[in-house]
Order: structure tokens, then C-alpha cells, then sequence
């Protein structure tokens, strides 16, 4: 019984090339057996659906005879599904008849995971440095306001001599003739459904696209030395403890010419004896008396940019909070600064003159 391989893609009749093939990727990422939800036997008909309406020959031949055009299969000449697994796990044996070529960069991780190839890849390796990762401690004032402070490194770091070209100073560097200066070497196989094009780092040159002469007598052609590097830090304003800050490209230099890798400071901010930071505000314990508190008075608090007067209100309660906007820890984001936050502890003093006594006991009366 003939099927409608267009109902099965979910396209119409006059759906483009590219519009069947952009279907037939959605479906089989969709039914794929090794995913999870995957659905082995719709993978199949989505596949035979793309060989006969993907190909512009046997798609006229489909649109012309309808319902007496037979494939086989999809393949044609009785060629099924287990055939085609068999060639292509085989890396493709046999002729193609039927003029359809496959390329697994285009069709990605689709096949590519199940036949074992892998993708075309326009970019040269690059080989990567270590990353660092260390401590660095800050004082309070230097995590709120921000503060730019030196450090030193011992790390690897690119050759001074060659300064990581790898190769001795006055030697020809050539351009590797293995993969053109790519990187990379491409490997055509015919299969009986076309030809699969794989990619894959050149051996000679590493994924580098060059060739050195001579290497070079300092680093022996690696590019890179040990020594210790001093390096500035820019801690921006507003760093909590325990964040860590990443120091791009300040990390290992790599090996044979490759990009360094990153630099990773984790925090440590000592505490302040006056402020207890909650996020971007701050909370300050303020003692005063029970005068103060009873009668009210103005006293000076100390904020992060000076002293500041503060009123305090007649009756005021213990652990009474007042708050002084804008006067917290600057945001990260540069919007504005968080709050502080005064809590007054009234003090009750441990001895009292008879006079100091006889007035209390009068206020109690």
C-alpha cells in the first residue's frame, strides 16, 4: 500500500528542497531511538518518506504515479533499512544508484551519534591552557567600594624567546601541506547512498596549520615557560563573600600556540567590628543612653562616607531600627547603593548615685 510522504514530513506538495529537509531534521531529532521518547519504527518512515520526496528524481517519479509508485523500502532496487545501517555502520562499501549524498555536518548529531562519524567543522582546533583557581583576600572597605590590587602568579606563560610561535627566532614557519593551513584533513567515503564526508585534527601539524622548521631551543617547541608573572586586579565595588571572579585568558598559556586559560579568584573579606552586611545594606549597632532613649536627643553615626547626624525620637524602644537611605554597599550593577540600617541598644548604667536613685524611684512612683 503506497504512503503519502508528504503527510508523514508534515509538508505540502510544493514544499521546497530546503522546507523537506528542514521537516525531515525536525522529525528525526523528534522519533530518534536513542532518545528517550524515540520511536524506532516512525524514525524508519521519516527516513524512507526524506529519500524518496528529498531526492528531486524519484520525488518527480512519487508526484507523477501516486499511488502505483513503489520504493522498496524507500531505497530502492529492494533495498531496506537494515541495509542501510549495514553500510553505513560499515563506512559504505558499495555504489550509489541512486544520487543522493549524505553529509553528516549537515544532518549533525541526527546521525552523526548512531554511524559513529562525526560533523564537518569549520574551525581549527585550538588547544586551551589550564585554568587557576586561588584564594585572594579583601578587606571590608576594599569589598564595598572596589579596589585595584597586584598579585603574583606562578603559572606557565608564553615563551620569551619565541614568544610562543614555536619556533627558534630566525627559522621559516610553513604552512602545514597536510591540511592546507585547515587543520584539519577530510575524508570522503562512498557509501551506496552517496559519499560521507568526515573531518578530523591533521596528525602533522596538531590542528595548528603550521609546521615549524626548527623548534625552538628554549621551550622545545612548546611555546610556554614557567615563571611568575605579577598581574593587576580590578575588584569592582560591592563583592560579597564567597563570590568568585573570573580573570579571563590570565590563566596557564597553552601549549603549541593556543589561547591561555582563565583566572579564578575566589573571595575572602574580613569583618568589620562596627557594620554587619546584609546583601547591599548594612546594619550598624548604635548604643545610647535611656536618657536618650526616654527624651529623645540627636546624635552622630558613623556611615561609610563620614559621620552623619541621626534624630532620635523621644521614646525610642531598644533595638529600634532607623534607616539612612543610599548609605549601604553599592550595587554591582551600578544602580544605586542598598541602606543602613541603625539599631540602637540603650544602655543601662550598672551604678547610680543616691541622688541618680532617688529620682528613679520617684519616676517609678
Amino acid at each position: 500500500m503506497s504512503k503519502d510522504y508528504y503527510k508523514i514530513l508534515e509538508v505540502e506538495k510544493t514544499a521546497s528542497a530546503e522546507e523537506v529537509k528542514k521537516a525531515f531534521r525536525k522529525k528525526a531529532h523528534e522519533f530518534h531511538p536513542d532518545k528517550p521518547n524515540g520511536n524506532e519504527a516512525k524514525f524508519k518512515e521519516v527516513n524512507e518518506a526524506y529519500q524518496v520526496i528529498g531526492n528531486v528524481d524519484k520525488r518527480t517519479q512519487y508526484d507523477q504515479y501516486g499511488s502505483t509508485f513503489d520504493q522498496q523500502g524507500g531505497f530502492g532496487g529492494g533495498v531496506g533499512w537494515d541495509d542501510f545501517m549495514k553500510y553505513a555502520r560499515q563506512g559504505g562499501s558499495g555504489s550509489s544508484s541512486q544520487n543522493v549524498n549524505f553529509d553528516f555536518g549537515d544532518l549533525g548529531d541526527i546521525f552523526g551519534d548512531i554511524f559513529g562519524f562525526g560533523g564537518r567543522s569549520s574551525s581549527r582546533r585550538t588547544n586551551r591552557g589550564n585554568d587557576i583557581e586561588m584564594d585572594f583576600e579583601l578587606e571590608f572597605s576594599e569589598s564595598i567600594f572596589g579596589v585595584k590590587k597586584g598579585i603574583e602568579l606562578y603559572r606557565d606563560n608564553k615563551c620569551s624567546f619565541c614568544n610562543g610561535n614555536l619556533a627558534e627566532p630566525g627559522t621559516p614557519i610553513k604552512t602545514c601541506t597536510t591540511c592546507g593551513g585547515s587543520g584539519q584533513v577530510i575524508r570522503v567515503q562512498r557509501t551506496m547512498l552517496g559519499n560521507f564526508q568526515t573531518s578530523s585534527v591533521c596528525p602533522d601539524c596538531r590542528g595548528e596549520g603550521k609546521i615549524v622548521e626548527k623548534k625552538c631551543s628554549h621551550c622545545a617547541g612548546s611555546g610556554i615557560e614557567k615563571n611568575t608573572s605579577k598581574i593587576e586586579v580590578q575588584v569592582p565595588a560591592g563583592v560579597e563573600n564567597g563570590m568568585t571572579l573570573r580573570l579571563s585568558g590570565q590563566g596557564n598559556a597553552a601549549h603549541f600556540g593556543g589561547v591561555p586559560g582563565d583566572l579564578y579568584l575566589h573571595l575572602h573579606i574580613r569583618q568589620d567590628k562596627r557594620y554587619k552586611r546584609d546583601a547591599n545594606d548594612l546594619i550598624l549597632s548604635q548604643p545610647i543612653s535611656m536618657i536618650q532613649a526616654s527624651l529623645g536627643d540627636k546624635i552622630d553615626v558613623l556611615t561609610l562616607d563620614g559621620p552623619i547626624e541621626l534624630k532620635i525620637p523621644a521614646g525610642t524602644q531598644p533595638n529600634n531600627q532607623f534607616r539612612l537611605r543610599g548609605k549601604g554597599v553599592p550595587r554591582m550593577n551600578g544602580s544605586g547603593r542598598g541602606d543602613l540600617y541603625v539599631e540602637v541598644k540603650i544602655e543601662i548604667p550598672k551604678k547610680l548615685s543616691r541622688r541618680q536613685k532617688k529620682l528613679l524611684e520617684e519616676f517609678a512612683e
